[in-house]
């Protein structure tokens, strides 16, 4: 027992009876359990209760020992001076204050059901995909928290690109340039390829975009691989860059993306061909994605985006490759585009000004396809359907903010767990 656990069984009023007697025997009716209080003071507050024939009315402080009142150093604080009930799990000590004052003590061990306590305690010690592994079963958790759990990751990312628009000059070209670098650097060189989109002037990208050749040399340039070209083509990337520093005032910060743990078609060389590539084809790209109403519009921005021809026969500099052919984007790689980038910067571009516009975006999400990832797999294992990249990223969310931080009191699958007996 800890009192966080103590706490969340008062407030939501998860005991076997209500038949509350104080430490003195003395019957105890609880009229109102509180309000649960987050600040400094009492844990709840506003409650009622009735004793002896009177109703007192003020706050109510829980304990796992009685002791704690002391151990805490409630005593004299102004804070507990209208306190009318001390609620504790095991009364250890009898608190010579509270007696004075006439507030009753409750010891609530005998009034909780010791399944309960096993089940919480089975959560904290389960080293297993998800706290409540053991115990969970998908066919009596009623999912309904996909919608609601999406519309908050989308707006904590709201506020992250809200961020960035105050840092780039309320630019939405600019940090949706920034979003679609970091998703093109997937999880390896998500922040290698944003730092790099981070520390170039938009407005520079924007005038030489009709040049993928010198987007390529840019991008190339400043991941530090064009000291020392060998062939033809790098010596032209290496004579655009040096070009493009002197016309721009590029500072000499360089980054070093990575290749480990990266299959050959997501090298960074290849996705920083392709993101050039898409820049070059759509000269109107934010206007394009922010208008799409629908995934079919989108995928159509996306469908000619490929590597230059030198990419054809290599997936790094100098390297034939005996794998030929053009470096096009997956589906599978345009919905993590789609999914990851685009459509929170829509979101937050629209939020303010239309009405409909998060029915809107729950629809791109629920239309797109589920995501495939050792998360989600692990979902499926405990039998929990997943049909759309609505319900893949409520469960990516649900399990980095509550399931790894062990946040079961917090959880709605927590809750259920917990409760039903």
């Amino acid at each position: 027992m800890n009192e966080k656990l103590l706490q969340y069984l008062w407030n939501f009023k998860i005991f076997k009876s209500f038949d509350f007697k104080d430490v003195r025997g003395n019957d105890l009716e609880i009229l109102d359990f509180g309000k649960w209080n987050f600040d400094s003071g009492p844990d709840f507050l506003f409650g009622k209760v009735k004793t002896n024939n009177v109703v007192l009315a003020g706050n109510i402080e829980l304990h796992v020992k009685s002791s704690d009142y002391i151990f805490h150093q409630h005593s004299g604080n102004p804070e507990f001076e209208n306190l009318i009930l001390h609620a504790v799990f095991i009364q250890d000590v009898e608190v010579e204050e509270l007696n004075n004052k006439g507030i009753p003590t409750l010891e609530l061990k005998d009034y909780i059901d010791e399944t309960l306590l096993w089940k919480y305690e089975s959560l904290l010690n389960e080293n297993q995909f998800i706290p409540c592994s053991n115990l969970f079963d998908a066919k009596k958790i009623p999912f309904y928290f996909w919608e609601e759990t999406l519309l908050k990751k989308l707006d904590e990312k709201s506020l992250e690109i809200e961020a960035a628009l105050v840092l780039n000059k309320n630019n939405y070209e600019a940090v949706l340039f920034q979003n679609l670098a970091y998703s093109f650097g997937l999880k390896v060189n998500s922040q290698i390829f944003q730092q790099i989109a981070e520390s170039l002037d938009f407005s520079m990208v924007n005038k030489i975009r009709q040049n993928q050749t010198q987007l390529e040399a840019l991008f190339y340039g400043m991941s530090n691989w064009l000291e020392n070209p060998q062939e033809e083509q790098t010596k032209i990337w290496k004579r655009e860059f040096d070009f493009l520093k002197v016309k721009y005032n590029i500072n000499e910060v360089r980054f070093n993306p990575k290749f480990s743990k990266l299959r050959p078609p997501n090298f960074p060389t290849v996705r920083l061909s392709q993101f050039a590539s898409l820049y070059h084809l759509n000269q109107n790209l934010f206007s394009k994605l922010i208008s799409a109403r629908n995934i079919g519009e989108i995928y159509k921005i996306f469908e000619n985006v490929k590597a230059s021809e030198y990419w054809n026969n290599r997936f790094n500099f100098g390297k034939i490759s005996p794998v030929e052919g053009e470096k096009l984007l997956t589906k599978d790689f345009v919905d993590l585009i789609l999914i990851n980038a685009i459509l929170p910067v829509k979101y937050t571009y629209h939020k303010n000004s239309e009405e409909n516009i998060a029915d809107e975006i729950l629809n791109f999400y629920r239309n797109n396809s589920p995501e495939k990832n050792i998360i989600i797999e692990g979902w499926k294992d405990l039998k929990v359907k997943v049909e759309n990249a609505l319900e893949t990223q409520a469960l990516l969310y649900h399990h980095k903010n509550f399931c790894e931080k062990k946040k079961c009191l917090d959880c709605g699958i927590g809750f259920q767990l917990l409760r039903n007996r």
